[in-house]
């Protein structure tokens, strides 16, 4: 990566850097380098990061025989060291061991190149996304915002001599770190350690600068740098997930096709993180939980990552006064708009000929902003415009503001310097955020969706609400849910398993009792059956979802893969064997308890229109006979169909989700395909398995039966109810359907069509997206609809 110094105790700056890319090039981490060479892996660190150490000759003649590189990059490397170039080896040297058999000297490991092409697919589906994200916020419409930056405060800082990497005993002055957001990238490239905090109050621009960040770095970015990921730090809790680990699992949310196994059986994300081609974007320092700042800096501190970190300035101020500095970390702190950018920016951001607008005595066209301009500029000692002045010095306030004045017909922005109204700047700024929301939503008759406008503030406000308590800025769509009482998601998960499979029953049953026995006594018969067998099931996946999601902090999450057939669509890696054991020991409990239910049932359904038998001790033997022998059969049916999902799954291509919604329908589709292929092979498993159960018993535990149709109707319920109590009950997409998209709008909480509202929102920019999540366009939009929320009286859970 660009922006190493210029010598390192007589080692130069591109010692290090060829080490990482000829590392790199072979598919290899730190760790695995540092194995193979018998070096520490902090030495490896050291030597790649450039500081200050003298690699012996015999260090580097490790490093390059463990690497396995060609004489050409062999005699490179030495040269950098600045040891002596020796001759080129004979062309018949013997491979080190840890070449794989049949691989030449020099050529890229099959681990590199599948790492290498991983990278270069990220660094694509990143830039189109953050492409598309700045032309839906109109970042360039009409043009980008100023964003300037100084210096900040000494205290706040690492020393310049760590910064730039320089020997101990030399000393160095501080880097021109001057620039604005158009070179953004190139300032942080002129930073050796690659380490850079970037400060700015609420609203100062700092999201839109990491996106440009990403964008510039991205266009002269080479196969051998990392890639920039924007991650939203408000997640992380450095006390329980380290740091590359935390990042690995927001890899897999926002790219579920990294998740694919990487020749050294680790995952796609794991496997960049670990050889540092990932550089963490780490957006919203100050969104860390109250108390965890300081650790998440010890953290950082003892991570060799370069990275860029932006926060607010009293949240980071705090955790430096309470642990350290983050080292090696340059630092720039956002500076306020002035009212020239005001003037030049405000009046090119309205229609030429919008109602209100006349002609200046010049002869060129005025605009609705004039007035106010004026009056800011002749008088900027009035309180209203002292007033003014401060609220529109952040980017934020200005958008807000040309939102609500410059997009819409009849406002009038000298409102905004009645004093009686806005007698202080929060009064102001909460005025701008209020209208906002209303005026994006009355005023853009392009959007062919009406909502009306209070029922768009109790959703957005009750979303914004169940942000507040999970503590968290990402709106998942998975996770709406989670803002019910556990208690009401289990209850809802109850009558959805027993809704299910009642109705599967009915389906299956009910014409062959009609057609069996006709009249009302098939009717009753049928519809009892399918109450108490969708009662039992509903209540047995009701009690596994409580102790899964009460005992086991189970949360459901979208899955990472996709159905396929055998031999198509790719290769599912390694693990397979543990992924079918798991499943199929969680499918054989399941199955088992669902079976001992389902005996009784069968035993008390049958007895209530035929009749008991007049001597209990029978009756009791028949019903334990069934407890057992449909427990085995649906127990090892269940453990053998979850299990061969294990191998019918493969990774999902790294472009396949790179929005909320393509998220959600991708897991429509999986979850879909799974269910109707649990309920096929259920099925199967259940009529046939079922008759190997009996025939293995048979005689054991007594004269037992299993002939068709009976068993032609226990396997269809069971495999269609199974496999649609399954879908709704275990998987992020079926929580979705139940929880958000029925639940939540029959009582009021959010919209009927939730996933039209919630696209709509994003496309009027109240929200954006980030990744896989949606996030509110700003925290302080989600503060303020949250604390709206709460003052009208909706807060209900």
């Amino acid at each position: 990566m660009a922006g190493y110094p210029a010598k390192v105790g007589g080692v130069t700056s591109q010692f290090g850097t060829l080490l990482r890319q000829l590392r790199r090039q072979v598919g290899m981490t730190q760790e695995q380098l540092a194995e193979q060479s018998g070096l520490g892996v902090r030495t490896i660190r050291r030597l790649e990061t450039g500081e200050p150490t003298d690699p012996r000759l015999g260090t580097v003649k490790l490093l390059a025989d463990a690497l396995g590189i060609a004489p050409q990059e062999r005699q490179n490397l030495l040269s950098e060291a600045g040891g002596a170039t020796p001759p080129d080896p004979p062309p018949d040297a013997v491979p080190v061991a840890s070449e794989p058999a049949g691989q030449q000297r020099g050529t890229p490991s099959a681990a590199g190149i599948a790492l290498a092409e991983a990278a270069g697919q990220l660094a694509q589906v990143v830039s189109d996304r953050w492409q598309r994200e700045e032309e839906q916020r109109r970042i360039h419409d009409p043009f980008p915002l100023p964003v300037r930056w100084r210096p900040v405060a000494a205290e706040l800082t690492d020393h310049w001599d760590n910064i730039r990497r320089i020997p101990a005993g030399a000393t160095s002055g501080p880097l021109d770190l001057a620039g604005d957001l158009a070179a953004i990238a190139d300032t942080y490239q002129r930073i050796p350690s690659g380490r850079l905090v970037v400060l700015g109050r609420a609203g100062s621009g700092k999201t839109v600068l990491t996106s440009r960040f990403a964008l510039d770095y991205l266009r002269t970015r080479t196969s051998a740098d990392p890639v920039p990921v924007i991650f939203s730090l408000g997640s992380w809790d450095p006390t329980t997930t380290a740091l590359r680990d935390w990042l690995t699992d927001q890899l897999l949310r926002d790219y579920p096709g990294l998740a694919a196994r990487a020749p050294a059986r680790s995952t796609l994300a794991a496997a960049l993180v670990g050889a540092d081609l990932i550089l963490p974007v780490l957006d919203g320092f100050d969104e860390i939980a109250d108390g965890l700042h300081g650790p998440a800096l010890e953290a950082l501190n003892a991570s060799s990552l370069p990275l860029l970190l932006t926060s607010r300035p009293g949240e980071y101020a705090r955790a430096v006064a309470a642990t350290d500095v983050l080292t090696r970390a340059a630092g720039v702190e956002l500076t306020d708009l002035t009212p020239a950018d005001l003037v030049n920016y405000l009046p090119r951001s309205t229609r030429p000929n919008a109602p209100g607008n006349g002609s200046t005595s010049s002869g060129t066209t005025g605009t609705v902003w004039d007035p106010v301009l004026n009056e800011l500029s002749a008088h900027p000692e009035r309180p209203a415009c002292a007033t003014l002045a401060a609220v529109l010095s952040t980017p934020l306030m200005v958008v807000l503001a040309r939102t609500v004045y410059s997009d819409t017909l009849d406002p009038d922005p000298a409102a905004l310097l009645d004093t009686h109204r806005f007698p202080s700047s929060q009064a102001l700024e909460e005025h701008l955020l209020g209208s906002f929301v209303r005026t994006v939503y009355r005023h853009q008759p392009h959007h062919h969706r009406k909502w009306d406008p209070e029922d768009v503030q109790r959703w957005l406000g009750y979303l914004a609400r169940h942000l507040d308590r999970r503590g968290t800025y990402d709106l998942a769509w998975w996770q709406l849910g989670d803002s019910l009482r556990r208690s009401s998601r289990i209850l809802i998960v109850v009558l959805t398993a027993a809704l299910a499979t009642a109705g599967s029953d009915w389906l299956v049953s009910l014409p062959l009792d009609l057609t069996r026995y006709g009249g009302s006594f098939g009717l009753g018969a049928g519809l009892l059956d399918g109450v108490l067998v969708g009662s039992l099931v509903g209540l047995a996946f009701g009690l596994v979802y409580g102790l899964m999601v009460g005992y086991g902090g189970v949360r459901f999450e979208p899955a990472r893969v996709r159905v396929r057939l055998p031999g198509r669509g790719g290769r599912t890696g390694g693990g397979l064997v543990r992924r079918f054991a798991g499943r199929f020991g969680g499918g054989l409990l399941g199955g088992f308890a669902v079976g001992l239910g389902y005996g009784p049932v069968t035993a008390v359904a049958r007895g209530l229109f035929y009749g008991f038998a007049a001597d209990l001790g029978v009756v009791v033997k028949v019903a334990l006979i069934n407890t057992l022998v449909t427990g085995t059969v649906f127990g090892l049916a269940a453990g053998s169909t979850f299990g061969l999902t294990a191998v019918l799954e493969a990774p999902l291509d790294l472009s396949a989700a790179t929005s909320p919604t393509g998220l959600l329908v991708t897991n429509r589709t999986t979850v879909v395909r799974q269910a109707l292929m649990l309920g096929v092979l259920l099925m199967v498993a259940i009529i046939f398995g079922g008759q190997l159960v009996v025939d293995l018993l048979q005689g054991t535990l007594g004269p037992l039966v299993w002939g068709m149709p009976d068993s032609l109707v226990i396997g269809a319920v069971g495999g269609l109810g199974g496999g649609l109590s399954y879908a709704f009950a275990f998987t992020a997409w079926g929580q979705w359907v139940v929880l958000s998209r029925i639940w939540l709008p029959l009582t009021g909480r959010l919209p009927w069509a939730t996933v039209a509202f919630l696209d709509d929102a994003y496309r009027r920019g109240v929200l954006r997206q980030a990744g896989a999540v949606y996030q509110f366009r700003h925290a302080r939009l989600q503060d303020h609809l949250s604390r709206t929320f709460a003052a009208r009286g909706d807060d209900r859970s």
